[in-house]
């Protein structure tokens, strides 16, 4: 099984989830051999030696032959894309043991951009999403120490630590000024799917990330939204947002439950067993539910998978705004000595052949995310608070106005997106009907 990642494994000591908890569901292969392949190139070969050889003797500090290969390995990889790197024992181990979704971090995938480290998304139910970091953000420091010029497997160093302890990261959002956040390190659970109603016959279906068993719990949830509706739902809300990928199956398995036929999903590249087709099968979880999907900047990868595949067969209507753009597909290749290379081997294609690598989803209605605020005051007077008021003549019960029982919050009241989403669904239904 592949595993489509936005940023580098490194992720998994502060929650950077390159595409999710189950960061081991990548591919685990045995690197291709070299024979007949070109000669090696003497020359560069020779530059090579000359250069180590040079520093071993000049530099200011000794450097051994071991350290000075290592980065030289790293060299090779940083300089091939943003998410192919080298994993030494220690990340190569943390990357195989996180499938069950359960790890230690901030919760939060980050990137390089421009030298700096980037916030790509916060993970839901983490300290990073409850200190109200959001896509976009920059972390300019941390600790006060300056991220410029990190790598980013350095900075994830710097953030990684015991749950329980603190730090202090200084943010910088949409080119304001630096704001500090404290955080304290956690031990990260990730809930894959959340679900519940919204309203009658309405419901919301939350993914944060796709695990390896994220197929089988949207599955569940559908069962128990209509079990709860009493009915078949009336439309379904699939909030992708922030989602920043994971399992190339589970998105797979996600697309299924609301496709009766067609392609999902293909991906293309060199490698053995790098081409790839998935085809939806006649049944239909969702019972063709009206559906609209929410979508955002922090929505990468396998969201993006979902989200195209939804868009193209038109069984959705995409709702928020443009998706992240990361529509390659990683590989990890065993080395000896409990390395590892994590290597971009393809990419993959939505069913009408779109790349979204490095353009994204384009939503079908564009949604940004705005804050909800509500007009307070008391009600004005109806016709039937008049004295004397004309009854109905068709013997409807007179509707003065008062005070409402007030409602136990809902996600929607304070969600602007979401809020949306549910008109379009509750307008879709209304014009259906007549």
């Amino acid at each position: 099984m592949q595993q489509f990642r936005r940023l580098t494994p490194l992720a998994l000591a502060i929650g950077l989830l390159l595409g999710g908890p189950a960061l081991a569901a990548s591919e685990i292969v045995e690197a291709p051999s070299a024979s007949g392949k070109a000669p090696l190139p003497l020359d560069e070969l020779r530059t090579f030696a000359e250069v180590m050889d040079r520093i071993k003797s000049a530099y200011v500090e000794p450097v051994d032959d071991k350290t000075l290969l290592e980065n030289a390995i790293k060299g090779m990889l940083s300089n091939l894309d943003p998410h192919s790197a080298y994993l030494e024992p220690e990340a190569f181990a943390e990357l195989q043991e996180s499938t069950s979704g359960e790890f230690g971090g901030l919760g939060i995938e980050v990137g390089v951009e421009d030298g700096f480290v980037k916030v790509v998304s916060p993970i839901d139910d983490t300290p990073a999403s409850k200190a109200g970091i959001q896509p976009g953000d920059l972390i300019v420091k941390i600790d006060g120490q300056p991220t410029k010029g990190l790598s980013l497997m350095e900075a994830v160093d710097k953030m990684r630590g015991k749950a329980g302890s603190k730090i202090n990261l200084t943010l910088v959002r949409e080119g304001g000024r630096p704001f500090d956040v404290q955080l304290t390190r956690a031990v990260i659970k990730v809930k894959s799917v959340r679900s519940q109603l919204l309203d009658e016959g309405y419901g919301l279906i939350r993914i944060s990330q796709f695990q390896v068993n994220t197929g089988e719990e949207v599955g569940k949830a559908l069962a128990k939204l209509r079990k709860d509706n009493g009915k078949k739902l009336s439309g379904l809300v699939l909030d992708l947002r922030n989602n920043p990928g994971g399992v190339l199956q589970a998105a797979v398995e996600v697309s299924d439950h609301f496709l009766k036929k067609g392609l999902i999903v293909y991906t293309e590249g060199r490698i053995a067993n790098s081409e790839l087709r998935f085809n939806a099968d006649p049944a239909d979880a969702s019972e063709g539910v009206p559906l609209v999907v929410l979508i955002n900047g922090g929505s990468a990868s396998a969201s993006e998978i979902v989200a195209g595949a939804l868009q193209d067969h038109k069984r959705a209507i995409l709702m928020g705004t443009d998706s992240f753009g990361k529509g390659s597909v990683q590989t990890v290749l065993p080395l000896n000595n409990d390395r590892a290379l994590k290597l971009t081997t393809a990419l993959y294609f939505t069913p009408n052949g779109r790349s979204i690598q490095a353009q994204g989803i384009i939503p079908d209605i564009e949604v940004t995310r705005a804050k909800v605020t509500r007009e307070q005051g008391d009600e004005t007077i109806k016709e039937a608070d008049l004295a004397g008021h004309l009854g109905n003549g068709n013997g409807g019960a007179d509707r003065p106005s008062g005070k409402k029982t007030a409602k136990a919050p809902r996600p929607q009241d304070d969600d602007y997106q979401l809020s949306q989403a549910l008109n379009l669904l509750k307008g879709l239904n209304v014009t259906r009907s007549n």
